[in-house]
């Protein structure tokens, strides 16, 4: 088991990963677009700035996560080299961290923001307010999809490093 391999496969899913988000950002202000130029009632018209703004923000959410596991994929084997037992000891911290993170963000705090919208959208009957409320349960959708498929990968990488950890000479 190559745990150098293992790594930078996992920081190249993590990559594709992040331009789904790119792709729904995109996506959203695509429809911003549409709804701009389509739109002829209210609530169409109410959709304009919500779904830029949440397009805006899943695009931002994308380049970021790209660019940061860009730098993390290049960084791989040079740590990896210098100390290969420091090098699995930071990783299994970091994404130990990171699964908490995502424990707690995308399936507590997250699902809370839909539950919150969606209160929002039935009590509310301006145009504009449920239109902020389906926009950003749109956007947290998407965080819950691609997010979700990120943890899964990240428990595995997690079991994997602690596994190459296992039979590393102490």
């Amino acid at each position: 088991m190559d745990i150098l391999k293992i790594s930078l496969e996992w920081a190249k899913d993590e990559i594709f990963s992040a331009r789904f988000f790119i792709l729904f950002g995109l996506l959203f202000i695509c429809a911003s677009f549409g709804f701009w130029q389509l739109g002829k009632q209210e609530l169409a018209k109410a959709f304009i700035y919500p779904l830029l703004v949440c397009g805006s923000l899943l695009m931002i959410i994308g380049v970021g996560l790209n660019y940061s596991n860009y730098s993390r994929l290049n960084s791989f084997g040079s740590a990896f080299d210098a100390n290969a037992n420091e090098f699995i000891t930071v990783e299994i911290e970091r994404v130990q961290k990171t699964i908490e993170e995502f424990e707690l963000i995308v399936f507590k705090v997250i699902p809370g923001i839909i539950v919150l919208c969606t209160l929002f959208f039935i009590f509310l009957d301006q145009s504009l307010y449920k239109a902020i409320s389906v926009s950003i349960i749109a956007m947290m959708v998407v965080i819950i999809l691609v997010d979700t498929h990120s943890y899964m990968r990240l428990k595995d990488y997690k079991t994997q490093l602690l596994s190459y950890q296992a039979q590393l000479p102490k």
